[in-house]
C-alpha cells in the first residue's frame, strides 16, 4: 500500500512538471509572438521577398538565433537545416515551416519566431512637388496622406493638390490613380491605402507638369524604379 502511495505522489509529480513545462513553453512562445508584434515594423501579411532582412529566434537554444538576409533565389541559410524557401510566406508561415523541420530532426516542440526587420517590399517612392521626395518604409498600414507627410509634405510653393498620382502594380499589370488631395484633406474624399513598393508623385502647379514629363516615358515605372 505505501509502494502504491508513493507510486501515485512520483506520477502526480511527474503530471504536474510535465504541464509546467508546457504552460511555460507555452508562455514563452506567446512572448515571443508579443515581441515580434511589437518591434516588427511590417504588416502581419506581409509577403517576405528577396533581399527582405530577418531575425530569427528559438526558444533557449542561443545558437541558432541570428539575423540573415533572403537571397536573390528566395532562401536563407541556417545552421541543421541549411538552406530554406523563404520568399512567398509571411514571417508566422515561415515561424511555423523552421519549427517543422527542427522538430522533424533536432528539437522537441520547439517555438521559433521570425520578425521581419527590414522589408525591401514594404518600401515606397515618394516624388514630385514635396518637400524631401524620396524611399520611404511603410511600418504599418498606411494612407496617401500618411505617406505624402513621410516625404515632409507637399511643396508649399509649387505642389498641384488636386493631381497626385499613384503608380502601382498589380501582379504584371501597372496601374495609375490620381487623387485630389485636398479633397481628402478636407474630409470630401475618402484617403486610400498605399501598399509597398507603390511610387506616389504629387504634381506641380507650375507650367510645367512633373506627370506630363513622366507620361512620355515608357513604362512610366521603370524612370521611378527607386521603389521596385
Amino acid at each position: 500500500m505505501r509502494r502504491l502511495l508513493i507510486a501515485g505522489v512520483a506520477a502526480t509529480a511527474a503530471l504536474s512538471l510535465a504541464v509546467c513545462e508546457a504552460s511555460a513553453q507555452a508562455l514563452a512562445a506567446a512572448a515571443l509572438r508579443e515581441q515580434a508584434a511589437s518591434t516588427g515594423p511590417v504588416v502581419e501579411d506581409y509577403r517576405i521577398g528577396p533581399q527582405d532582412t530577418l531575425e530569427i529566434n528559438v526558444f533557449q537554444l542561443n545558437d541558432l538565433n541570428r539575423t540573415v538576409q533572403v537571397d536573390s533565389g528566395g532562401r536563407i541559410l541556417l545552421p541543421l537545416l541549411g538552406q530554406v524557401p523563404a520568399s512567398g510566406r509571411t514571417a508566422s508561415e515561415l515561424s511555423d515551416e523552421l519549427a517543422r523541420r527542427l522538430e522533424a530532426t533536432y528539437v522537441k516542440n520547439p517555438q521559433v519566431t521570425v520578425v521581419v526587420k527590414d522589408a525591401q517590399g514594404q518600401r515606397i517612392t515618394v516624388d514630385g512637388a514635396v518637400t524631401q521626395p524620396g524611399v520611404y518604409s511603410l511600418t504599418g498600414p498606411t494612407t496617401l496622406m500618411q505617406a505624402v507627410a513621410l516625404a515632409k509634405g507637399p511643396d508649399a510653393h509649387i505642389a498641384n493638390l488636386h493631381k497626385v498620382v499613384v503608380f502601382r502594380a498589380v501582379g504584371s499589370q501597372h496601374v495609375t490613380n490620381s487623387y485630389d488631395l485636398a479633397a481628402i484633406r478636407n474630409g470630401r474624399n475618402p484617403d486610400p491605402p498605399i501598399y509597398g513598393k507603390d511610387v506616389i508623385v504629387v504634381d506641380t502647379s507650375a507650367g510645367r507638369s512633373v506627370l506630363r514629363d513622366l507620361s512620355s516615358a515608357v513604362p512610366v515605372l521603370s524612370v521611378l524604379r527607386w521603389g521596385w
